[in-house]
């Protein structure tokens, strides 16, 4: 009886650390994406820098070039390397705060496996 309960425990707590551990490989793939887009805009930004003013400047608006002034092309760039800055910051944020879970779950099963052991040690004992 107290193995099935301490059984039925250790598979929530594992079930419940494999969710934490697909969410963190979420935020992983996430942050390596932002990382990629960061590195994009950076260059973006250090050939916008290298162009004279009266440069012409095209964006792609879907299958479509628009022409845009360089100055307005500078500052949507350091836009974008703002926000994807500070999405970068929130997903490092998340990534430790699931790093903790998973450490704490962790605990958790390595307790819940000792005290389904002991239980098995105690019923094994009790049927000899």
């Amino acid at each position: 009886m107290a193995t099935d309960t301490a059984q039925k425990k250790l598979q929530g707590e594992l079930e419940k650390f494999k969710a934490v551990q697909k969410d963190y490989q979420k935020a992983l793939a996430a942050r390596q994406q932002l990382d990629a887009q960061l590195s994009e805009n950076n260059i973006v930004k250090s050939e916008l820098e290298e162009l004279e003013t009266e440069a012409q400047v095209y964006k792609m608006m879907g299958p479509v070039l628009i022409k845009q002034d360089v100055d307005e092309a500078k500052q949507t760039v350091k836009k974008r390397i703002e926000y994807i800055t500070g999405e970068l910051k929130r997903q490092e944020t998340n990534i430790k705060d699931l790093e903790k879970q998973q450490d704490s779950y962790r605990e958790k099963l390595s307790k819940l496996q000792q005290e389904l052991q002991k239980a098995q040690m105690k019923q094994i004992g009790v049927k000899s």
